[in-house]
């Protein structure tokens, strides 16, 4: 459970866009997303690898 505190007089704008924040850092929603539809854990696998071999090469041209 999510708890927000609220201070005295504090924007309701302010406390829903604390709420969201921390809501899609608990990563629910791409949870929910993700199971929609079953991936073999084959083409998981390959898309882990390609994106490990993007990051590497973002890192290697940065230096």
């Amino acid at each position: 459970m999510l708890i927000i505190p609220v201070k005295e007089g504090e924007n309701i704008d302010r406390c829903l866009k604390k709420f969201k924040k921390k809501f899609e850092k608990t990563g629910v929603i791409r949870e929910l997303r993700s199971r929609q539809a079953f991936v073999k854990p084959s083409v998981r696998r390959r898309e882990e690898i390609k994106h490990a071999i993007y990051v590497a090469k973002m890192h290697s041209t940065e230096q």
